[in-house]
């Protein structure tokens, strides 16, 4: 089964719960939902086992945390929760959500229920079931809603306290340093060589805005007929943090191999009608009104991406090896920490002429 272009499956035993109970409290806190309830689970999804309620013909969507043991402040659906009911009053377009509940009795682990959107998800960025003259709309309607979510004044919008500020990168070098080591499989040279590398070459200046964390090509939903997104999804590593290196985040495609990481590297992006990476962050920064952003601090981001895209395959790697990953795939996710590191370790060798 297939619902916007992403696979369902029966509930996963590891990630199976008391249905009944669930339709219980649903007819209580989601006026939506009334009479049968029948479940079935995303394949995709690496971290947050997310669910297809079908609520006597409503659809609707569970998105909750893990079972087992997890790591400090990872799986915070509270806050994908606050984040998408805040941002629901502005321009960047969010599934709405209808409840949460933060008591484990029900489930096993709090969750929240959203609605269910219809549209097209895409998963290869070279957009092969889109014509050529179609494939430049999807990049610059994301480009748009990036741009637009880093246009947020967090305070005006009362998340002021939604994360940290001052510091983002300092600290999420920091922190995905804590994450790799607390979920660390193996020894990898070139990522023990990035954590010490990237605290002495941050780029000066600092932005507080709204971040995604994790805003790339299949966490938004397009309209089934336009280059429109209609919801973006997947808001867990969301935060206050510098525009820029979420911006970084978002175009690694362009950095990662078509063949091994279903990236866009090495490809005559103009033959098949996809911007290149120079053109598409002059878009953003244009539509920020922000000046050119210096190549060698450009670079650094997408080193810093790397590294921390390496801490959340290590925590998948991991979670695969505890048995409570949420996807079947987990396992061969995982498997690219040590590659992707390497990567990364290549390009300060490459900035720093080896």
């Amino acid at each position: 089964m297939s619902l916007n272009g992403v696979s369902m499956r029966p509930v996963d035993p590891r990630h199976a719960f008391d249905a009944e109970r669930l339709r219980q409290w649903l007819c209580i806190h989601v006026s939506e939902a009334r009479g049968s309830l029948e479940v079935v689970q995303f394949e995709s999804g690496q971290s947050n086992p997310t669910y297809l309620l079908d609520a006597a013909g409503r659809k609707l969507v569970l998105r909750r945390k893990p079972l087992g043991t997890l790591l400090p402040s990872a799986h915070a659906v509270e806050r994908e929760f606050r984040v998408m009911r805040t941002l629901a009053d502005t321009k960047v377009p969010v599934p709405h959500c209808l409840a949460l509940c933060e008591d484990p009795a029900i489930i096993g682990s709090a969750f929240y229920i959203m609605e269910y959107i219809e549209g097209r998800i895409f998963h290869d960025p070279t957009l092969p079931s889109l014509p050529r003259a179609g494939r430049a709309a999807i990049y610059d309607e994301m480009n748009r809603v990036i741009a637009e979510l880093h246009s947020l004044d967090p305070n005006a919008l009362g998340l002021a306290d939604y994360g940290r500020s001052g510091n983002y990168v300092q600290r999420q070098v920091q922190r995905w340093t804590t994450q790799y080591r607390a979920s660390q499989t193996e020894e990898i040279a070139a990522m023990e060589r990035l954590i010490a590398w990237l605290p002495l070459h941050i780029p000066p200046g600092d932005e507080i805005r709204i971040v995604h964390g994790d805003f790339r090509l299949d966490n938004v939903i397009f309209d089934p007929h336009e280059p429109r997104i209609r919801a973006v999804l997947d808001w867990e590593l969301s935060t206050l943090g510098h525009p820029l290196a979420d911006f970084a985040y978002h175009c690694l495609s362009w950095y990662r191999s078509p063949d091994t990481q279903q990236g866009l590297e090495g490809l005559d992006l103009a033959a098949i009608g996809v911007p290149n990476v120079r053109d598409y962050l002059a878009a953003y920064c244009a539509r920020l009104g922000r000046g050119l952003v210096e190549p060698g601090h450009w670079e650094f981001y997408i080193v810093f991406n790397m590294f921390r895209l390496v801490g959340i395959l290590q925590g998948v790697a991991a979670r695969a090896l505890q048995g409570n990953a949420s996807s079947l795939a987990a396992a061969k996710l995982g498997s690219g920490a040590r590659p992707l590191a390497e990567d990364a370790w290549r390009r300060v060798e490459a900035m720093s002429g080896g």
